[in-house]
């Protein structure tokens, strides 16, 4: 009898299994238009496969609403990964429980919300609105970007709890807003534990002013609230927004064995405290001082196990930079550091490896109000059990900005190759090493003395492993790898992040040279060419009614060594050469003339999604209005003018319109190398940032061996070079003759503005004034 109930009752369980196997197979629907895809979500069980067919899906908006669970998630999916492109105006949105999206490619469009993946769904409290336990992974995004430059968005937003971003690759922002935000306000997103885990962040190009980080956590009003999320595992690839690459503006987050490669930035804690900062990499490339490292600020912060290697860059962009703080400062300013640990740490080639006081101010009091005023120097911070090693001596191993009076130095090893340096009650002990090679960008110091030991300071014993993962129990040793004997943790094999499907590694190709002889194919060769190829204009001269646009990477010279002319006739105000979005021109070796009234290069009045570039040699240039005329909302990483000659323009080089004051600026690199200018009447060179801003420190004039001659005759500011707000100016081994101008220059003295080996000849002055009267962006 036993064994026929036994007999019927696995009988009840196969079948019981099998019809949930078909149920299984049955809840896997491929959808093919937006109408399906809507019936499909609101049908929706625990379990079920949502397949969107492969093709491309264009201006749809996903509101992706369910409640599976954590054993059967109900997830929506591309058909094949990667063959489900998401363009136009679109967007995914979560809300509920157990949700997981698989496999799609946004790309050709942005999002007409606030953000292109969001974890929310509308504003009302409900568990169908805000996102839980959901997941995006293995999906794409790049060069999403909104029309216009200063429309904020966010590419992934967060709310809710215990979330998850990972594997995938992001890359391309170049509007305003984080490319990822964690947003915490509410109770129901606060002490979240979200998780950023093994993405592929790829780059992001200079934006030409704040608000261009790749990770913010938080915001400064929400800066006191805990967060815990999690960030790790992730390559940074010249993440190169803004001087933050992540803005930690929450409690309790923690960012493990992450790589920073090239990234011209830093990971900063801008707000909130108690942050761990554990097993990163971060990697220079020995030339770029843009590149950075750890930014500390606030409270309670461990920074240990990481390694810094071939980086340049210095005060904000030290390796380690501990900021001065605000007394009493308010939430959105910069909070005292206090109760910091910094330790097990590797700095290898480094030209600034410590700097502390970092955005002192006491000097700019008369220009500031009080509020403004950073003089609240780091207290109750340790720094110990670190070593550094320098290729070349250092004058100063810690930089003090204001004095590092309240930090204790223990137990740190430094080779200096033999020069002094200020050894704070011998917390910091010189030593001669040697470099294990582990990989080319993965160098270990060794022949650390026997007789230095870690520092056994408080909590230490919590530091359990090293940079590698081995343990430190029984261990002695400093720096941040126990022992030289380690495979190659191969950090820079991009098949370790992102998708499974997706390689932004690009075969470099030659470039294609296209022959042009008659005006009318100029524009023809132009479209036909790829990214990369060159546009040869044999000798003559070609009159020209029409702009060309230039939406791609090209170059147009003259074949061979004659000069071809192009004379412009077009329209008052409209350019010879239209700068569009993506369009990168270099024009080497041409005659370009105007009809005095429109312009040389512009870039387009609006819907500037993407940068452009522009770069031009061994070039004559006269009879325009403009030379080059950029609107409000362009930008481009780098302007060049070499060898070439300006004349008998009515304005010159202008990149002055972003006048909002909020730190915003056209171009990171303007460059006027062998130039020389010859009665332009105005706006020579006008390049402009405004707003006060500690944060937004680019903006970078070179003005060198150039001749400037009978220039700025109509400049009612009787400046020559208007360069208002740019931190970095060079003026050097300049010609400036006969120029009716009261001054040439304004330097800006506090910031790194400078000139030397001018001739000034009945061309006014150049003047330094210490600080300027600027408009507080806060």
């Amino acid at each position: 009898m036993k064994n026929c109930l036994l007999a019927i009752s696995l009988l009840v369980l196969f079948l019981s299994c099998n019809e949930n196997t078909k149920a299984k197979i049955e809840s896997s629907a491929l959808i093919s238009d937006t109408q399906e895809l809507k019936e499909a979500i609101e049908k929706a069980q625990p379990g079920d496969n949502i397949i969107l067919k492969n093709g491309v899906w264009k201006d749809v908006k996903i509101k992706f609403r369910g409640k599976g669970t954590k054993d059967n998630p109900i997830t929506l999916k591309a058909e094949t990964a990667g063959k489900v492109i998401i363009e136009g105006e679109s967007y995914l949105k979560f809300g509920g429980e157990y949700l997981v999206v698989d496999g799609l490619h946004f790309k050709n469009g942005f999002s007409p919300s606030s953000a292109v993946v969001d974890f929310k769904i509308s504003h009302k409290d409900t568990l169908d609105e805000i996102a839980y336990h959901c997941k995006l992974t293995n999906s794409v995004i790049e060069d999403f970007n909104k029309p216009k430059r200063d429309n904020s968005d966010l590419w992934v937003q967060f709310w809710g709890r215990h979330n998850e971003l990972s594997n995938c690759y992001i890359a391309g922002k170049t509007n305003r807003g984080p490319t990822v935000r964690v947003s915490i306000e509410g109770i129901e997103s606060i002490n979240n534990y979200h998780q950023i885990v093994n993405n592929h962040f790829g780059p992001r190009p200079v934006k030409g002013g704040p608000s261009g980080e790749t990770i913010q956590l938080g915001n400064s009003y929400t800066s006191m609230s805990p967060s815990h999320t999690y960030v790790a595992n992730n390559l940074f690839e010249e993440c190169n927004g803004e001087v933050e690459v992540i803005s930690s503006k929450t409690n309790f987050n923690e960012f493990r064995n992450n790589v920073f490669y090239k990234s011209e930035g830093s990971l900063v804690t801008r707000h909130g405290n108690y942050c761990t900062i554990d097993g990163n990499y971060f990697i220079g490339d020995g030339i770029n001082e843009n590149i950075g490292g750890i930014r500390i600020i606030n409270t309670g912060h461990w920074v240990t196990n990481n390694y810094f290697f071939n980086l340049k860059g210095t005060s904000f962009r030290s390796p380690l930079a501990v900021m001065n703080g605000i007394p009493k400062s308010p939430l959105n300013r910069y909070n005292q550091v206090t109760d910091v640990v910094v330790a097990y740490n590797t700095y290898v080639n480094c030209s600034s490896p410590w700097q502390f006081g970092v955005g002192t101010n006491i000097a700019q009091a008369d220009v500031l109000p009080k509020s403004e005023i950073r003089s609240a120097r780091a207290i109750r911070t340790t720094v110990a059990n670190n070593v550094i090693y320098n290729e070349k001596g250092l004058k100063s191993i810690v930089v003090e900005n204001d004095k590092a009076d309240g930090v204790t130095f223990k137990n740190n090893i430094v080779d200096n190759q033999g020069m002094d340096f200020k050894d704070f009650d011998g917390g910091i002990i010189a030593a001669s090493l040697e470099l294990k090679k582990v990989s080319d960008n993965i160098l270990i110091p060794t022949g650390i003395p026997n007789d230095v030991e870690a520092y056994n300071g408080f909590d230490f014993d919590t530091i359990e492993k090293d940079l590698f993962g081995n343990s430190r129990k029984d261990s002695k040793s400093i720096g941040a790898v126990v022992g030289a004997d380690v495979a190659n943790p191969n950090i820079l094999d991009k098949s370790k992040y992102g998708t499974s499907w997706y390689s932004n590694i690009m075969e470099a190709k030659e470039p294609t040279t296209h022959v042009v002889s008659k005006a009318e194919d100029l524009q023809t060769k132009i479209n036909e060419a790829n990214n990369g190829d060159i546009i040869a204009v044999a000798e003559g001269t070609y009159t020209l009614s029409r702009s060309l646009i230039i939406n791609k990477t090209v170059t147009i010279q003259s074949q061979e060594n004659a000069k071809a002319q192009l004379v412009f006739s077009g329209e008052a105000n409209t350019p010879l050469f239209s700068l569009e979005s993506k369009g990168k021109l270099t024009v080497n070796n041409i005659i370009l003339k105007g009809n005095a009234s429109n312009y040389a290069f512009a870039s387009l009045k609006e819907n500037m999604a993407n940068h452009f570039g522009l770069t031009v040699s061994n070039t004559e240039i006269s009879d325009f209005n403009y030379v080059l005329k950029v609107y409000k909302e362009s930008f481009s990483e780098r302007i060049t003018f070499e060898n070439s000659t300006i004349t008998n323009c009515e304005n010159g080089i202008e990149l002055s319109e972003e006048t909002n004051d909020k730190g915003d600026y056209n171009t990171e690199y303007l460059t006027i190398n062998n130039c020389n200018f010859n009665n332009v009447k105005q706006n020579v060179i006008d390049y402009y940032r405004g707003g006060y801003d500690e944060s937004t420190i680019g903006g970078n004039l070179l003005v060198t061996n150039s001749t400037f001659t009978n220039c700025g005759a109509k400049e009612q500011n009787k400046r020559l070079l208007n360069h208002n707000g740019i931190v970095n100016v060079n003026i050097t081994k300049n010609t400036f003759k006969n120029n009716p101008v009261q001054f040439v220059s304004i330097l800006w003295g506090a910031k790194n503005n400078v000139e030397s080996e001018n001739t000034l000849v009945n061309s006014g002055q150049i003047k330094t004034e210490e600080n300027l009267v600027m408009k507080l962006m806060y």
